[in-house]
Formats: structure tokens, sequence, C-alpha cells
């Protein structure tokens, strides 16, 4: 069965470009592309640090993905949450 992937895209076309190329990667190790955060096996933001509150909207995105993660974690899954891109670097 295949893993679910839900990558959300801030920013540039690079990032979008960037957001397929972690999909197509991630394909061959099982993860197919997934409609919302949810569900996801894996979450991935791809940020970027020119928009205006570009950190300040990943952490409040995270806040609401770690609610997400505990539901599936009670239920016994698994979910991998990765931020990418210049807000990932900026912040360390």
């Amino acid at each position: 069965m295949a893993k679910k992937l839900f990558i959300k895209t801030y920013g540039c076309q690079m990032n979008v470009y960037d957001s397929a190329r972690m999909a197509e990667i991630l394909a061959p190790l099982g993860y197919a592309p997934g409609e919302n955060p949810e569900d996801a096996d894996m979450v991935i933001l791809n940020t970027c640090h020119i928009r205006e509150k570009a950190s300040e909207k990943v952490y409040s995105e995270l806040g609401r993905l770690r609610l997400a993660k505990d539901r599936r974690a009670e239920g016994g899954d698994r979910m991998v949450i990765a931020v990418a891109g210049c807000v990932a670097q900026a912040e360390g």
C-alpha cells in the first residue's frame, strides 16, 4: 500500500520545481501524493523567506500539523513532518 505524501509549497517558482522534484524522489520509496495533510504519512512544507511573515506562517502551520500528528499517533499511525526551503535555512 502506498504511503501518502503532502507537500505544501510557499513562494517562488523555484520552490514549485523543488516540490515536484521531492515528490519524484520519494515516489520510488512508496510515497504517492495525498490530498490533505491530516491523512499524510509525510508532510513537507517547502518554504519561502521572501514572503511577508513567512516564518510565522510556517510556525503556525507546524502547530496545526502537530495536532494532526498526535491524532495519528493515537491511532498507531506515524506522520513525518519536514520543513525545507528558505525559512528552514534561515531559521536553522
